[in-house]
């Protein structure tokens, strides 16, 4: 006789909405206002709270705390969200949170991403795609991290950084301001240590690509030029490609310095 998909220890609201191949082990408890998508399994002891919109193929491990409300002392009760992708994993004792209304209201979460044990993701964050956080790494509110970013054991993130694409903050590092796409940060306080070469190498970048992305690394962090001068030389750059590979991981480099809010980490 085959396993019921739904544990009978486990509490779900009425107004849960889970797809018919949706798997809750013992004693978690779902909420209200969360839908859940197909082929995710919910382990045992997790705690699901919504607003939540959770998609499809994600497991959740035991004691994790998801869409709870939020930690910030502003937070007076309001409906907010935690939206996220398809295809994570999160591990035991994750923590992630919903929006505020001091921000868009909503924590964004992508697909393919990685939470280890005991990893914090903080209201209003927004997360992108095939990311790693290593056990106990941990996002303050209203961070934003981009696509295949890796931030390994205790490393922090203060409130509203953002860190680009490809990125890497090594273990325990303490990182108060901006890092641009593909760079690597370690430290505390965290400072940069150069490209992600070993990333770089494991997306399959070419060894041209990877060179451009050197020179403009040396532009912004190595040739003592102001900010806007290295950027204008690093967009020239841009415009003498025709590679469109090329072009689009120097364009990620380029929009990451840009679109800083604290300051790029140094």
């Amino acid at each position: 006789m085959s396993e019921p998909l739904i544990h009978p220890t486990a509490i779900i609201d009425p107004s849960a909405n889970l797809d018919s191949s949706v798997k809750v082990g013992p004693y978690s408890i779902i909420g209200a206002n969360v839908n859940i998508g197909a082929g995710t399994e919910i382990g045992p002891h997790v705690v699901l709270k919504g607003h939540l919109e959770l998609g499809e193929g994600n497991k959740i491990y035991q004691f994790a705390s998801v869409g709870e409300d939020c930690q910030d002392k502003k937070y007076k009760g309001e409906p907010t969200s935690l939206i996220i992708g398809d295809n994570n994993i999160i591990r035991e004792c994750a923590t992630l949170q919903r929006g505020t209304v001091q921000d868009e209201g909503i924590t964004r979460i992508g697909s393919g991403n990685l939470f280890m044990a005991y990893t914090h993701v903080g209201h209003d964050c927004v997360v992108g795609d095939n990311c790693v956080m290593s056990n106990n790494a941990s996002l303050a509110g209203h961070v934003h991290v981009g696509t295949g970013v890796i931030l390994s054991g205790f490393a922090g993130i203060h409130q509203f950084c953002t860190i680009g694409d490809y990125a890497m903050a090594g273990m325990c590092s303490a990182v108060n301001m901006d890092i641009p796409a593909f760079v690597r940060a370690q430290g505390n306080m965290a400072t940069v240590q150069g490209l992600n070469l070993e990333g770089m190498k494991r997306r399959g970048m070419t060894k041209e690509n990877i060179q451009n992305l050197q020179k403009a690394y040396k532009l912004v962090y190595r040739d003592n030029k102001k900010l806007d001068e290295a950027m204008q030389e690093v967009k020239s750059m841009y415009d003498s490609l025709t590679d469109e590979a090329e072009k689009t991981d120097l364009q990620r480099f380029i929009s990451s310095v840009e679109a800083s809010r604290r300051g790029l980490l140094r």
